[in-house]
């Protein structure tokens, strides 16, 4: 069993002034602050259901998915500054302290915030909700520890940020 740690976010939010949705996570896990990005546990299904539900190839390095999200208007970051936590068990956070949004509201045109898992959903509307004047929409987490929701279903869920976002352009012939 993993021990409980004090871990303080590593990783600076996703984020440009074209950004429409804004997608929460709590904490990157271990495989995530390690590599410096997020969602980069190899069997965390995120960046596959994003693509899918975007129509894109997959990104392979670091700076394609940070481009595919900018590209696309599509913000990243965590409700969360800092935390207790044991491994990546959402389920242990303990003593919670929600990032500053403040530079994202003020720099993008957010139209929604879309929270992957319960527990960002939760931490998020206790701390962040009434101050970002957003409320969150709940998404399945894309964690391969949420294995009970297939990988069809997870795409039609976050199909729900669609919406949200611009019409991709045309391609002129």
């Amino acid at each position: 069993m993993a021990q409980a740690e004090q871990v303080a976010h590593p990783l600076a939010p996703v984020y440009d002034k074209n950004s429409k949705v804004l997608i929460l996570g709590t904490m990157p896990s271990p495989a995530s602050r390690k590599a410096g990005f997020y969602y980069m546990h190899p069997q965390n299904r995120f960046w596959k259901v994003i693509c899918t539900i975007l129509n894109e190839p997959l990104p392979d390095t670091i700076e394609e998915k940070r481009d595919l999200l900018l590209r696309r208007g599509i913000a990243l970051w965590d409700t969360l500054a800092s935390c207790e936590i044991e491994g990546a068990a959402d389920a242990a956070i303990k003593f919670p302290v929600p990032n500053d949004f403040g530079p994202i509201l003020e720099t993008a045109s957010l139209r929604a915030v879309f929270t992957t898992g319960k527990k960002a959903y939760q931490l998020y509307t206790k701390h962040c909700a009434e101050t970002c004047g957003i409320p969150a929409l709940l998404l399945p987490s894309s964690s391969p520890a949420n294995c009970a929701v297939k990988f069809d279903a997870l795409c039609d869920a976050y199909g729900a940020i669609l919406p949200y976002l611009d019409a991709p352009k045309e391609r002129e012939e």
